[in-house]
């Protein structure tokens, strides 16, 4: 893994916060560090690509500029996470059009389905290191 990998996400949504939280309890390695698409950081990173915040409603990581998202950046982190979740890995042979339809499928519903907050996550003193300002 790269050196900087930057995992931007929606900080008001449930299920991707649950998201970051077993990223975080999984990455022994500290390879992943995180910002909310609603923050100053993510509009800034999301710019550096020619991309606005508003397109972007999920999911995306970013590694050493490189940005990837939906179900190839999920994937990715798993590839790089303690236990045998890189097992999943291996779904990248799935033809991208499949994978994508069913995260966004399940994007699409998350809200629905899991809830929402008013604001977004406020990462406790000893997290505080893996979230960008």
């Amino acid at each position: 893994m790269h050196s900087r990998s930057v995992i931007l996400f929606d900080g008001v949504c449930n299920l991707c916060n649950s998201a970051v939280a077993f990223v975080i309890k999984r990455d022994k390695k500290n390879l992943f560090q995180f910002a909310p698409l609603q923050s100053a950081t993510a509009n800034s990173l999301l710019k550096n690509h020619d991309i606005s915040s508003g397109e972007m409603k999920s999911f995306i990581l970013i590694v050493d500029e490189k940005l990837y998202t939906e179900s190839t950046a999920a994937l990715i982190v798993c590839r790089y996470l303690n236990g045998l979740w890189p097992l999943l890995y291996g779904l990248i042979i799935v033809p991208h059009f499949i994978r994508d339809g069913i995260y966004r499928w399940v994007a699409g519903n998350r809200y629905k389905w899991f809830g929402k907050k008013d604001e977004c996550m406020i990462p406790t003193p000893e997290l505080q290191a893996k979230f960008l300002n």
